[in-house]
């Protein structure tokens, strides 16, 4: 692994200016990296981050890595990483026209890690000098304790998904102006919400006129209004001071955060090396959150801004055909299956056009007739805004049920596939089982990351109580036994979960034997289970 050449980043470089002149707004300092297929396989499991800590599950997966490139042998193109600078990766024998279509792609990335809203805790502090002081501390622990970190270690990425990351989101915003909510923030956003008397009409009329003393006073307008507002509400000011002052609590889906503040076996003194474990874990888990959660608008953003700037840039010209080709493997939709690529790039590039035509305001969906609905042109030119405003305001979630809809799904083709079992043939047959934008889009967040929401409590027995909130998937069974194991170490006494249980049912009858009527539909009953560990026992009771 080396730093490109002198060429290729004068390429960058160039590349750089024509991005800033699109629109795109990022900082100037970025390292790249040439690396061979080897050194893509080795910094994969690290999640390219070379600083990241050892552990022994990454060799594996290099392992398992490297004997499946050489049964199917591939050629990555590039890696980014959200870092302070971004660092990116090159595969060492990419072409100068395909390195420019690779350095768009990278920037739509930066420009979209440093103005998304998901990622604003991390935009204060480079992670890999973090990370290499994690590396340092996890060797210094193992050489005075053992094999011991890392069973620490194992333990807690069992539950590093379930970490209070819109909690960190909510407290960077709050912090996001001198670490401080303003009087006039709190009047809006807590005082007239949390109030006895709260209603939405009140909470539109002090809108309205906040922004009529605006207008009518731009030099005082503000002041004015909080000065009536604590003339009519007195306490405002002590609440305010209040909420300032006190200390943030303890997130109760946070169970990282719970076992290192509550946990009786971790404060023990000599159990308190664990808690800088458990530490980095989480805050290694929370640096990543947002990009699993933007994994569709942040490579759909990527890939919007190389095909709109390589196809203007002069250095396209005889590498149309090989563009061609190259950008079909990247972004192409296929029939059976999601590619984040396509899809996030094809529906910015439909919203570009509706916004372009006005067709992201009331009036047109308010207007019902279809031929209206096809001619309907405000032109507005504020297309290229409204992505913006997108890419810096929504993730995956927001983005898919906001957007995708019947024109979408009827321009592209889109459809949602079944598959079946041919008996006669004994083959799987693939079908077309539909084409509407709602089953669509529901196959579209089916897939998007949502870690299960535990919610955690005590009981008087000091067992620890996790609650899952059952959302219509159930918990993979297959490793219940080595999460709660780790869990029940990781507290120091027993841990009860409940959860629920899918129970299959015979066709025409009820989970209690009883026979049911004609034409029944469903197949499985969802019951209520504790499984409870209990020195390092599992064991399963029915509670409804």
């Amino acid at each position: 692994m080396e730093l490109i050449s002198q060429h290729a980043k004068r390429i960058m470089e160039g590349c750089k200016e024509r991005a800033r002149q699109a629109g795109l707004r990022f900082q100037d300092e970025t390292l790249e990296y040439v690396v061979t297929n080897r050194d893509m396989l080795e910094l994969g499991p690290k999640i390219m981050i070379p600083t990241l800590y050892d552990y022994w599950v990454q060799e594996v997966e290099v392992l398992r890595e490297q004997g499946r490139y050489e049964l199917y042998p591939n050629n990555p193109y590039e890696t980014v990483i959200n870092t302070r600078p971004p660092i990116s990766y090159y595969n060492d024998n990419n072409p100068d026209w395909l390195n420019v279509m690779i350095f768009y792609h990278v920037i739509g990335h930066i420009d979209f890690f440093q103005n998304n809203l998901f990622f604003r805790h991390t935009w204060d502090y480079d992670f890999t000098g973090r990370a290499l002081a994690d590396k340092r501390l996890f060797a210094k622990l193992r050489s005075e304790k053992g094999r011991w970190v890392d069973y620490v270690i194992e333990f807690a990425r069992t539950i590093d998904n379930l970490v209070g990351y819109f909690d960190v989101l909510a407290e960077s915003r709050e912090q996001a102006s001198a670490g401080n909510l303003s009087l006039l923030d709190y009047y809006f956003d807590v005082f007239l919400q949390r109030g006895p008397k709260s209603s939405v009409s009140l909470y539109s009329q002090e809108i309205a006129r906040y922004n009529r003393l605006l207008k009518e006073h731009p030099e005082d307008g503000e002041i004015r209004f909080l000065k009536s507002v604590t003339e009519k509400h007195a306490e405002l000011e002590a609440l305010h001071a209040r909420k300032l002052q006190e200390k943030k609590s303890v997130g109760r889906t946070d169970l990282l955060q719970f076992l290192m503040e509550y946990s009786p076996f971790l404060h023990q003194e000599k159990n308190r090396w664990m808690l800088m474990i458990l530490e980095v874990i989480r805050s290694t888990s929370l640096y990543f959150q947002p990009q699993i959660r933007t994994k569709i608008l942040n490579e759909g953003w990527a890939s919007y801004w190389h095909d709109t700037l390589f196809l203007g840039d002069d250095r396209i010209k005889g590498h149309e055909v090989d563009y061609a080709i190259v950008n079909a493997k990247v972004t192409s939709m296929p029939r059976v299956g999601l590619n984040p690529y396509a899809l996030g790039m094809r529906l910015l590039q439909y919203l570009e056009q509706q916004a372009e035509k006005g067709r992201t305001g009331l009036e047109y969906y308010q207007t019902a007739d279809r031929r209206q609905r096809q001619d309907f042109d405000r032109a507005t030119g504020k297309g290229r805004d409204y992505v913006f405003h997108l890419r810096e305001n929504y993730c995956d979630s927001m983005f898919v049920n906001s957007f995708i809809d019947q024109d979408f799904v009827d321009q592209h083709r889109l459809f949602v596939v079944g598959k079946r079992l041919n008996k006669e043939r004994m083959a799987w047959q693939y079908y077309v089982r539909s084409r509407k934008a709602a089953d669509y889009k529901a196959m579209v967040a089916d897939s998007l990351y949502h870690p299960p929401r535990i919610e955690v409590t005590v009981a008087e027995n000091n067992a620890l109580i996790l609650n899952h909130t059952f959302e219509g998937k159930p918990l993979l069974r297959d490793f219940l036994q080595g999460v709660m194991l780790g869990v029940e170490y990781l507290w120091g006494d027993e841990v009860h979960l409940y959860t629920s249980v899918p129970i299959p049912m015979k066709a025409g009858r009820e989970s209690d034997g009883q026979a049911k009527e004609e034409t029944p539909k469903r197949t499985i009953s969802w019951k209520r289970f504790r499984y409870t560990m209990k020195d390092k026992t599992l064991s399963r009771t029915l509670v409804e």
